[in-house]
């Protein structure tokens, strides 16, 4: 699980963020000004600071300016109503990875999340595979058996999803969140799930064997070797 630290002295702000990033999935711990921020920093381990720029005390150019003078690389994503282009060079001049301007739209913020902690994660995996179905993460292709798979970036994006889990259930809950990125998942999304998932099956599945794509009835869907599922 992604620890993420947000620095943000509204409390509305900080309690949203807090929620919607929980909800998805991220163990979070929030400050409210930079000495509460630093104290965190110094005694947790995070994969990710949400940094507001404006805050009492220490702003977040300072915090930004300190933790690079130290030599840390977290990678940091500034949230800022400071959204001019000059404060957005500023900000990743001073060694920010990201910057988002606010108000903004909270699945931006989660895909620009997933961008920067793949960044940050230093597994060096580029291919992920089950059985004879293979994905290269680097030229974002698809094969079975050495047969090339066409697939949409949505069916692409499922799959790998999908893989990343390979041998444990997942529920149309997960997929509504981490593949549509979708927070309140209606019956709605979950037919589209369901008709994404018989699309996906048909090429990853059907002109070969075994078959890897299951549904767990009641439950959601596992990618795995095994024939029989509960």
């Amino acid at each position: 699980m992604f620890r993420i630290l947000i620095i943000e002295d509204e409390k509305k702000v900080a309690e949203a963020l807090l929620e919607g990033l929980v909800r998805n999935g991220y163990e979070t711990d929030t400050a409210e000004n930079g000495e509460e921020g630093f104290y965190l920093l110094n005694t947790k381990t995070y994969d990710l600071l949400l940094l507001d720029l404006m805050l009492p005390g220490h702003s977040g150019y300072d915090i930004l300016q300190t933790l690079r003078d130290k030599g840390m690389k977290l990678p940091v994503l500034i949230l800022s109503a400071r959204d001019s282009t000059d404060d957005k060079v500023a900000g990743l001049d001073m060694g920010a990875d990201d910057y988002l301007g606010k108000p903004f739209a909270f699945p931006e913020l989660l895909a620009r999340i997933r961008v920067l902690l793949r960044r940050g994660n230093h597994n060096t995996e580029t291919r992920l595979s089950i059985a004879d179905l293979e994905m290269d993460l680097v030229h974002h292709t698809v094969q079975r058996a050495d047969t090339p798979i066409l697939l949409t970036n949505r069916e692409y994006d499922l799959l790998r999803y999908l893989m990343e889990n390979k041998e444990q259930i997942v529920s149309r809950e997960m997929l509504a969140r981490q593949v549509w990125e979708v927070t309140n998942r209606v019956t709605p999304m979950d037919n589209l799930i369901d008709v994404h998932i018989t699309r996906l099956r048909r090429k990853i599945d059907e002109p070969f064997e075994p078959r890897l794509l299951h549904t767990v009835r009641g439950v959601g869907f596992i990618l795995s070797e095994k024939e029989k599922q509960p």
